[in-house]
């Protein structure tokens, strides 16, 4: 199998937001991520972009801009419905939470820790909900 290009992980998902252009600006205020690729159309609108962290990798794009995928939609343009949430490990995930909260993020879940057993490992995990709608879980792992 060949290897993805320089700066990408083997999976790498795409998220849609109606205004795409905002929820960049959000996700990188209020969760710490970085802008790696950002291309906008005449209309300022989002066709594509690669927001980075810790070796992560998220696309972020205008929903409804592409006539021939119809199905890529904000939660909240189909009732706050989602068919996914994205995990991410971070290194502190109280002081990133409060991050977050900070800049106006929904705690959907307060940080909390997460035991599996001597034979697996332990976290600490919040969840969250941006402002259109998609759910994200921040783990710290404290062992394992």
């Amino acid at each position: 199998m060949q290897k993805p290009p320089d700066g990408w992980p083997r999976i790498a998902p795409s998220l849609f937001y109606e205004d795409a252009a905002a929820a960049i600006d959000w996700l990188v205020n209020a969760f710490g991520f970085e802008v790696q690729v950002r291309v906008e159309n005449e209309r300022g609108q989002i066709v594509h972009s690669q927001l980075v962290m810790n070796g992560g990798l998220v696309m972020v794009g205008q929903a409804g801009l592409s006539p021939d995928r119809p199905y890529c939609k904000s939660p909240r343009g189909v009732d706050g419905a989602n068919t996914q949430a994205l995990a991410v490990f971070v290194d502190d995930a109280d002081a990133h939470c409060g991050h977050a909260r900070a800049a106006g993020a929904v705690i959907v879940t307060e940080p909390s820790t997460q035991d599996y057993g001597e034979d697996y490992w332990a976290d600490r995990t919040y969840q969250a909900r941006d402002p259109e709608g998609h759910h994200w879980w921040f783990m710290q792992r404290l062992r394992g």
